[in-house]
């Protein structure tokens, strides 16, 4: 019985291409046809090395040929390659070829049996990758050089040109890009942007929507003006999966890439795993930066109580004392002189047993606000007016500049006490012969208010920023002079602010001076039925 060697190359599962002394293809079966992509009549009588031979090799490709045409023994003859080969469609992939040579009545041809790789070299670049990932977890010393170690691995390891690593920022509900990685030579152009909403783009969506995602096209994902932009950019698909910790979804991992992906399971099931591990990592560290900061908290609320409590404390006590050993003999105006002082350190103390309290209504969720119509414009004169012999005693100008009326559904007390906090803070920071500013008005719609209160004080470091408005922490500038301050009224400020579906910012100026500028809506918020 008789086999046809044409039939038998025609059933074969491995790619065949047979090719002559000078490269050129004489036999292409149906198997190379599925594997690069031309069919048989595309590819014979067309050299090999311009079907499937990436541009970089073709060189050291038609010096083997000519050694081999000159007698020399093939090196690679009857070897298993690994080797890189060129679709089609101009993607690489991986495949694995054997080359035997037989002399014909023609002269030489060369035969090559090859198949895709790509399963089995995917699947050691995933490990190489968890592993990396793995190692750059334990490593990392902080959140941010974590996330830069991924993207890293993910990026060099997997070969994705770009790979971002974005986590929520709750305060401000919006995403930052806390890690990105580029490949050498990618120029991202419009596409490289650090913040997004929640629900916009390929990481807000995934965020939002707690689900991975597949963009298999990025040129025509019409959900997204940043896909588009990174197709500008030459990339083509894209994927992202959630970064969770107990549910609770932290930010998105994704990964940009610039050829077609055929294994999207497997792609997401990679990254799912890893972002697992990394929403493990950020739930860690959030405990220990946790501890940490119930220690300091403890350390700073010790701090508070044996300064900040005990000198009034200590004023009044040495008063009281002075006064009862002299009550029979000083002057009338001396006496009216201790009670003065006795009042005054009684005032602050019940100034600071008042912040406590709303502090821990703050944290109990208990801070009550009780809106209303009113009018700030009233709120803030009426501060000024009372704390106007603080100023004149350190011969500051204080400059207001508010409308007649400016009308708001709000708290007036609760504002009486973020107008009273602000402006005793900039005097309190001011010295002798500066200069307080506030002004406040509409923002042209009439939706909304800009109030500010700017000073020429001694300023805040640019270290000490981001720490500010942070239960009992006072900025070092503080600090250093011996100012006296509990490091409550701005975070009850903000609470408060806050509660009004408001913001407060520290505006960026550098040098002597801040200006805290606040936006108030000056409607009630829509009822959501």
């Amino acid at each position: 019985m008789t086999h046809d060697p044409q039939a038998v190359l025609a059933a074969a599962l491995e790619a065949y291409v047979c090719s002559d002394a000078t490269g050129r293809v004489v036999s292409w079966n149906p198997a190379a046809e599925s594997t690069f992509g031309y069919t048989s009549e595309e590819a014979c009588g067309r050299r090999i090395e311009e079907l499937i031979i990436p541009e970089r090799h073709r060189a050291a490709h038609r010096a083997g040929l000519a050694r081999l045409a000159a007698g020399e023994p093939g090196r690679v003859l009857g070897e298993r390659l690994q080797l890189s080969a060129l679709h089609r469609d101009g993607h690489e992939f991986p495949i694995e070829m054997t080359l035997t040579a037989t002399h014909e009545p023609s002269g030489r041809l060369y035969h090559a049996f090859a198949h895709d790789v790509t399963s089995a070299h995917r699947a050691g670049l995933f490990l190489a990758a968890e592993s990396a990932v793995a190692r750059g977890l334990a490593e990392a010393h902080s959140s941010s050089s974590a996330a830069a170690r991924v993207v890293e691995a993910l990026g060099v390891r997997m070969g994705w040109p770009v790979v971002e690593l974005w986590l929520v920022d709750e305060s401000r509900q919006l995403l930052c890009c806390e890690a990105r990685h580029v490949a050498p030579g990618r120029a991202l152009g419009a596409f490289a942007v650090e913040e997004m909403e929640p629900g916009d783009g390929l990481p807000g969506r995934v965020y939002l929507n707690n689900q991975p995602r597949w963009i298999p096209d990025l040129a025509v994902d019409p959900g997204s003006v940043r896909s588009r932009a990174a197709a500008r950019a030459g990339l083509h698909m894209a994927t992202g999966v959630p970064i969770c910790a107990f549910d609770q979804s932290l930010g998105a991992l994704c990964v940009y890439g610039d050829r077609v992906e055929d294994s999207q399971d497997a792609v997401i099931a990679l990254l799912s795993g890893l972002a697992t591990q990394v929403g493990q990592y950020l739930d860690r560290r959030r405990a220990e930066e946790l501890a940490v900061e119930l220690a300091r908290t403890k350390d700073e609320f010790l701090t508070l109580v044996t300064h900040e409590l005990r000198n009034p404390l200590s004023v009044i006590t040495a008063t009281a004392s002075v006064a009862e050993e002299e009550l029979g003999s000083v002057p009338l105006e001396d006496q009216r002189t201790y009670l003065r002082t006795i009042a005054r350190s009684a005032q602050r103390l019940s100034v600071m047993a008042e912040d406590l309290l709303d502090l821990a209504r703050l944290e109990s969720g208990h801070l009550e606000i009780r809106p209303e119509p009113t009018d700030l414009s009233e709120i803030i004169e009426a501060a000024v007016q009372a704390l106007g012999t603080h100023a004149a005693d350190k011969d500051l100008t204080v400059t207001v500049r508010v409308p007649r009326e400016l009308p708001l559904y709000a708290d007036p007390h609760r504002l009486r006490q973020v107008a009273d906090n602000l402006l005793s803070n900039a005097i309190k920071y001011t010295p002798a012969g500066g200069a307080v500013t506030v002004t406040a008005d509409t923002d042209g719609s009439a939706e909304g208010i800009t109030w500010s209160v700017a000073d020429t004080g001694i300023g805040i470091p640019q270290a000490d920023r981001p720490r500010l408005f942070r239960r009992f922490y006072r900025a070092s500038s503080a600090v250093d002079k011996r100012i006296p301050g509990t490091g409550l009224g701005l975070v009850i400020t903000r609470a408060i602010v806050e509660r009004h579906h408001g913001t407060i910012e520290l505006a960026d100026r550098h040098g002597s001076s801040t200006t805290f500028v606040i936006q108030l809506p000056t409607k009630p918020p829509q009822s959501s039925e």
